[in-house]
């Protein structure tokens, strides 16, 4: 586990919204006394730019995450688990795919350099989302989201224990976020862990961005085609 620097703050009944109040009667109906004691917080990540609430301090690791053409990249996994319920985000940084993709020893002369380091990003959320399919169960919601203009995808699984997982992908800036809950069969679905996620800048400051076209997929991409006419 290695040690980073972030916030830990706690709501209070003054800063509740509305939306968090009503998910929190809900809990108090439907989770068990045992559950509903947990106190969830907010965690904000200075190293991969992102708040989200979480019912649990998470534990931290660094792993080698495996892209679809074959390139290896760094990234973290945030994780929390209580019981059979568990939480993750995993943050993976392509921010030096280009130099990855040139030191690759696997490179066929398909995979043209000057191109395919920024397919590999751009391709990461239909992937990641690919992945989760084929872990098996029963895929009960698959479609198209996006959080403050940065676009990505959820999936809901039943899996063949009968627990439930809820999974959000989003890219934002060369860094692909994979978010996760899963809970034990009977539970309400763990919507705070997914809805509340923010994306942040260097400052700590909450990104929302106005239309869809200014929120950053690929750092440092070239500028092609029509847009690259139109700026000459």
């Amino acid at each position: 586990m290695i040690e980073v620097f972030y916030s830990r703050d706690r709501f209070s009944g003054v800063k509740m919204g509305a939306s968090f109040l009503r998910l929190a009667l809900a809990a108090a109906v439907f989770l068990p006394v045992v559950a509903f004691a947990q106190a969830w917080f907010q965690y904000s990540s200075s190293l991969d730019y992102f708040r989200i609430h979480t019912p649990g301090d998470f534990e931290i690791e660094e792993i080698e995450y495996s892209s679809e053409y074959g390139a290896v990249f760094p990234a973290r996994v945030y994780s929390f688990g209580s019981g059979r319920n568990h939480y993750s985000v995993t943050v993976v940084d392509y921010t030096d795919s280009k130099a990855i993709h040139a030191a690759r020893t696997n490179r066929t002369e398909a995979d043209y350099l000057s191109l395919y380091w920024e397919i590999d990003i751009r391709a990461s959320v239909a992937y990641a989302a690919a992945n989760l399919r084929n872990r098996g169960g029963q895929i009960t919601y698959d479609a198209y989201h996006y959080i403050d203009r940065v676009e990505g995808h959820q999936l809901q699984i039943t899996n063949t224990d009968q627990s439930r997982s809820y999974a959000a992908i989003y890219l934002h800036e060369s860094r692909l976020y994979i978010v996760e809950a899963t809970v034990a069969p009977g539970l309400p679905p763990p919507g705070m862990f997914q809805q509340s996620l923010e994306f942040i800048d260097e400052a700590g400051q909450k990104i929302r961005y106005r239309d869809f076209s200014d929120a950053t997929k690929v750092s440092g991409a070239p500028i092609r085609g029509v847009e690259q006419r139109n700026s000459e």
